[in-house]
């Protein structure tokens, strides 16, 4: 490895952690509620969803613009994907983006993440029924990234993001960036390949501005002197909204490949994730894949969402356990196709799908 590259990769390395032990505190009490745009929490890619989100040093494909923009350098073909989550409450969301890989250069992909809450009534002291007026709520993020391989065993990646929040009349808006990297080892590779032993990931999400609402809904008429007559009584006045954080994520996570038979891969992986609005987690998932020679590759995975520990090491978490599997079947004139589908429980709250498609070319 070339001396230049080396310390290239030790200063990424050294930034990420500088970045997260900057601005990632999950302090006591654990600052559940106090960050914006939390839909960026959610986690996108069937593939990951089923993983139990342990994802950051096995994604290859177009949802590493999410899990880790790193693993955008080890996609093999250029894609465009769609995604669609319907949430608890009504709530929806979709991914939809393309990702352009030029040889020699790294990947390019741009994508949105949308995720609507539906219509609701408005309601008041007066009209605790509705008032007959219906209000909408939607959040937006816009991506541009990159990655690329800086060596065989070292890639890196980045991700730029505008985010939009809007509450009806009122919108808040917010600039960051994610940054990632993934490590292939030789470590515990059972055909002594690197490709096939112990691979690091590592990834810092959503690392940017605050945000603070601001609209018409804000507006309301004050009396600043309501004792006195004769005074202007509708003084027009205004809501000061607090700046919020956004939820800052910091993952690492290892994956290992203990079995490699002929066509068969058994994929073993965990995450842990150090938050800026709550506890400390651990994501666990497995996944195994089967490779038919001309028609294409199956998987079926499975994973554990949200081991959280508290001072007493004890498990506290309102997510469980997600399972789904995916297929991408070889088409004409190099393309193929990609479905994958995921099943995850969220506790009290139900259970959600996740269902991907996309078009390899």
């Amino acid at each position: 490895m070339y001396r230049s590259q080396k310390i290239i990769l030790l200063g990424i390395i050294f930034g990420l952690l500088l970045i997260t032990q900057s601005s990632v505190h999950a302090q006591k009490p654990y600052r559940v509620g106090t960050t914006a745009a939390n839909f960026l929490e959610i986690g996108y890619g069937s593939a990951g969803s089923a993983m139990g989100d342990a994802y950051v040093s096995v994604t290859n494909d177009l949802a590493s613009i999410y899990w880790n923009p790193a693993g955008l350098s080890y996609m093999d073909q250029s894609e465009f994907q769609v995604l669609y989550q319907p949430w608890i409450a009504d709530i929806s969301s979709s991914f939809t983006g393309v990702g352009l890989v030029l040889p020699s250069i790294g990947t390019f992909a741009l994508s949105v993440i949308q995720v609507g809450y539906g219509d609701m009534e408005v309601t008041t002291m007066e009209y605790q029924a509705g008032t007959g007026e219906l209000f909408t709520a939607s959040d937006y993020a816009f991506n541009f990234s990159f990655g690329r391989r800086l060596a065989q065993w070292f890639a890196f990646g980045a991700t730029g993001k505008y985010i939009s929040s809007k509450i009806w009349h009122t919108s808040a808006s917010a600039m960051a960036i994610d940054l990632g990297v993934i490590v292939k080892t030789q470590f515990f590779a059972p055909t002594g390949e690197r490709e096939d032993g112990l691979s690091i990931g590592m990834s810092v999400s959503n690392y940017g501005t605050r945000m603070q609402y601001d609209g018409m809904d804000l507006l309301h008429p004050i009396d600043i002197a309501p004792l006195e007559e004769g005074n202007y009584r509708d003084v027009k006045g205004k809501f000061a909204m607090q700046e919020w954080e956004l939820p800052l994520i910091f993952r690492i996570g290892f994956s290992v490949n203990p079995i490699i038979i002929g066509p068969h891969r058994f994929t073993v992986s965990v995450d842990a994730l150090h938050p800026n609005n709550n506890a400390e987690s651990v994501n666990m998932g497995v996944q195994y894949k089967l490779s038919v020679p001309t028609v294409g590759d199956f998987y079926l995975r499975s994973g554990y969402k949200s081991w959280y520990f508290n001072e007493r090491l004890q498990k506290d978490s309102e997510f469980g356990f997600a399972f789904g599997g995916g297929t991408v079947l070889r088409l004409m004139n190099n393309t193929s196709l990609k479905i994958d589908y995921a099943y995850r429980g969220v506790g009290i709250l139900g259970k959600t799908n996740c269902f991907t498609i996309g078009i390899l070319f």
